[in-house]
Parts: structure tokens; sequence; C-alpha cells
């Protein structure tokens, strides 16, 4: 059933594979590396000149296959010291709630990431908050409050080992 849900919930298109060849790879490489490099040092590491790379760009922009820019905060130096993987398991599986939860899931800022899942919950979200005490506010006073939950299991992060890593893209073309 979930999965039903799941295949009705996703953007038309969004499974098919795109075609990208050898300088795409190279280019969305480079930027998982430092997408502050500028064209034309992404230009020299892909053998292009800087015209023919930063049309490649944009084009990857504007497919959605670049979705932005974003800059990797050390989220203790910040003070967020707690990360919690929250599942969420709802009540009735139709899609008008599935809808409605991901509606609710999103619009709380605390949860940096979220998945619709299979298995024994439906939803798997990573909550990053400063302390304990914060989640706590956080459960009772929002997760507890989402519409159609069932059950919410929240599993703590001891120490991060990984977080933010580049994708394995595949070979160009």
């Amino acid at each position: 059933m979930l999965c039903a849900i799941f295949c009705q919930l996703m953007p038309a298109g969004i499974m098919k594979m795109p075609n990208l060849d050898k300088f795409d790879i190279a280019i969305l490489k480079c930027l998982q590396e430092d997408a502050r490099a500028t064209n034309v040092e992404i230009a020299e590491k892909v053998n292009l000149s800087p015209s023919p790379c930063l049309r490649r760009i944009r084009n990857l922009e504007r497919s959605g296959i670049i979705r932005g820019y974003t800059a990797d905060i050390d989220r203790k130096e910040v003070g967020l010291g707690l990360t919690v993987f929250v599942e969420f398991k709802v009540v009735q599986h139709s899609r008008e709630n599935s809808e409605a939860q991901q509606k609710a899931l999103l619009a709380i800022p605390e949860i940096v990431s979220c998945f619709l899942i299979s298995g024994t919950a439906d939803f798997l979200a990573e909550v990053v908050v400063e302390d304990l005490a914060a989640y706590e506010r956080l459960l009772t006073e929002t997760l507890l409050t989402l519409p159609n939950v069932s059950d919410i299991r929240s599993n703590f992060a001891i120490r991060s080992i990984k977080t933010h890593g580049p994708l394995k893209l595949p070979e160009g073309k």
C-alpha cells in the first residue's frame, strides 16, 4: 500500500536517468568538491573553454540536476549539538494522509532531511537541535501534534561520522 502512495506522490519523470556526458559528470564532481570554484577553474579541470563550461553549468541548473548551492556549516560550532533520527508511523495509509504529513514535516525548520520510507515506519526525519531539552520541546509541542501520527520513535546520534558526502556519480557517456 505504501509503495502505491509513494509512486503516486513522485513527480513525473523523476526516475528517468538524465543524459549526462563525461563533461557534465566532471563538472558535477568539481562542484561537489568546491561549489565556490569559478567557472574558469572548473573549465580548466574538465578540459573545456569557459563559455561552453558555463553553458553546461546553466543547463544543469535549469534542468534541476543542480538544485542550488549551500554552505556546509559545522552544527556544533553554531550551537546545534544534537542530531536525532525520528521515525513516524501514520494512522491510515492514504494519499491525503501522506500529503498532509509531508506538508507538516516540511514546515518544521529543525527537520533538515526527511524521507518517505518502507519498513516499520512511514517517514524518517533527521532533526538537528541544540540539546536534549530543545528536542523534548520540539517533540512535545510539535512532533506529537502532527496529523495522522500513530507512533514516533527517536534514535539519537552519538557521533557524526560522515555528513553531506558527495554523490558517487555514474560515468559520463
